[in-house]
């Protein structure tokens, strides 16, 4: 019989009130079943809103410092708990344990670093432009947020917008994918363990267009967060906009790598292994072009499709496998559908390019580390987010090309250049269109203490990690004292000197 899991509402474990559920499989033998989850509607989410108001008033209360100490502690059980937990991911999600344990291993950063900022979310003191006037400013939390997230970093993406919305003093409702609902069940167990008031956080399961959107809809939760599509972080952009509610939206991508011919040729070919086929491709930093120099196209085309096609696919939990399964029968058909436009187009598969097969593949969601080339500029293949592992190869001819080539897409979050000139370094930090550039590394590799997000159709001009997210969870609070005693009229007896 399968273990039956619950949502987390107002302190308790409980069922969906419906009672309906829905089934957790391992995406690499979907004859492993991990569990069944509550499939939540509109009645579960009224009485967590009803619950993390009250968790509002309470947590808000709490000084930001010893909100950080409970955020410390959680990060000591996820450290106790590392490999445990990254099993577990490993099951529901397929990377490979290497990778899943990278993953908690963020959420610990995540942890230590909004621990510290409970003592530094800073205000300003600035002069007054009125005798004995002091004025001044300070952070304060917002409310009750909704967390959408997605499946392909299921522990380390709650907490990039779970502990900074906590540390500003907000009460969560999280809502994970579908797909990784067991890795949020036992994040929340560890915040509950670490002493986080209950009514402060609510994990709700379900689907996206039912529970997701009732999120997003509900007139008392005023600040939302997702990570997902561009298609779908529109809708709820439009449905925030008329709401006046708070937004961040972490979107799509179409990295890419350059290399120039001075680039150390090994090196980036790492670099392209890991960007592209890390994590099966379904990163939104993944690099999912190449853009090489004509000078060395050839070659070290040659020299990555060998690499690529002894890359050995497998489950995540059995070592030495390098590339896990897509997340479910649904991607697989969509990453074979994109191969299937990039031979209509013209383009040539030279690795890969078909679904896994043979033994224990055929009972998960496998395909190919797949690389194209030939593709061209503007192509389908060239702008449209695949999220699998199909890496699309495209000829340049000098630093301006590959520059164009690299911004004409729609999307802006990550990019790539290998070289070891200089002036083409600082060059590209400066006129690639997008949030995040490397120089000399691939196109993924986020560090917690810095600010993660793109520009155009990727986000809407806020940031994950760092520093600039816990503007996003709260607001400025401006106050003035004016102990002169009699009446200051600003802009008017300022100058009455």
């Amino acid at each position: 019989m399968a273990e039956r899991f619950r949502n987390y509402i107002a302190g308790e474990w409980t069922d969906s009130a419906s009672g309906r559920t829905f089934e957790n499989r391992n995406p690499a033998d979907h004859d492993d079943l991990i569990g069944e989850f509550p499939r939540s509607d509109e009645q579960d989410l009224s009485r967590a809103v009803e619950s993390a108001k009250r968790g509002f008033e309470q947590w808000r209360r709490t000084p930001a410092p010893l909100r950080g100490d409970v955020l410390r502690r959680v990060g000591d059980l996820l450290t106790e708990r590392k490999e445990e937990i990254s099993r577990a991911m490993t099951r529901e999600m397929g990377k490979v344990l290497n990778e899943t344990r990278g993953d908690v291993q963020e959420g610990i950063d995540t942890a230590y670093y909004a621990a510290v900022e409970g003592r530094r979310l800073f205000g300003h003191t600035v002069p007054s432009e009125l005798r004995d006037k002091w004025a001044m400013s300070y952070r304060r939390p917002i409310g009750v947020a909704g967390l959408i997230t997605p499946f392909n970093f299921p522990l380390a993406i709650p907490t990039w917008k779970m502990f900074p919305a906590l540390v500003c003093g907000n009460s969560v409702i999280l809502k994970p994918a579908e797909d990784v609902p067991h890795t949020s069940t036992i994040l929340v167990e560890v915040l509950i363990e670490a002493g986080l008031p209950p009514d402060v956080v609510q994990l709700v399961h379900g689907f996206g267009e039912e529970i997701g959107a009732a999120m997003v809809e509900h007139p008392e939760i005023p600040v939302i967060s997702f990570t997902g599509s561009t298609a779908v972080g529109s809708q709820i952009g439009s449905v925030c906009g008329r709401m006046h509610k708070r937004l961040s939206l972490e979107m799509g991508g179409k990295n890419a790598q350059i290399v120039m011919p001075d680039a150390a040729m090994d090196l980036a070919i790492e670099g392209v292994l890991w960007g592209a086929f890390g994590t099966t491709g379904q990163r939104c930093t993944a690099t999912s072009r190449l853009l090489l120099h004509d000078d060395i196209h050839d070659e070290f085309l040659d020299q990555l499709v060998d690499r690529a096609s002894r890359l050995t696919l497998g489950s995540g939990l059995v070592d030495g496998n390098d590339v896990g399964p897509l997340i479910n029968q649904a991607s697989l058909d969509k990453v074979e559908s994109y191969v299937e436009v990039a031979i209509s187009e013209g383009d040539e598969i030279v690795t890969g390019g078909k679904r896994a097969t043979g033994g224990a593949l055929d009972r998960g969601y496998f395909f190919q580390p797949t690389i194209l080339r030939g593709v061209k500029p503007g192509s389908r293949l060239a702008c449209e987010e695949v999220f699998g592992p199909v890496l699309s190869v495209i000829r340049f001819s000098d630093l301006e090309h590959a520059f164009r080539i690299n911004n004409e897409v729609k999307y802006g979050l990550s990019s790539s250049l290998y070289t070891t000139d200089v002036r083409a370094s600082f060059r590209a930090m400066q006129d690639l269109d997008n949030g995040i550039t490397y120089i000399n590394a691939p196109t993924i590799g986020a560090e917690a203490h810095m600010p993660f997000g793109g520009v155009k159709q990727t986000g809407n001009g806020h940031r994950e990690g760092g520093w600039e997210v816990y503007e996003f969870y709260s607001e400025t609070k401006v106050c003035y004292v004016d102990y002169s005693g009699k009446l200051q009229r600003a802009q008017i007896d300022t100058y009455d000197i």
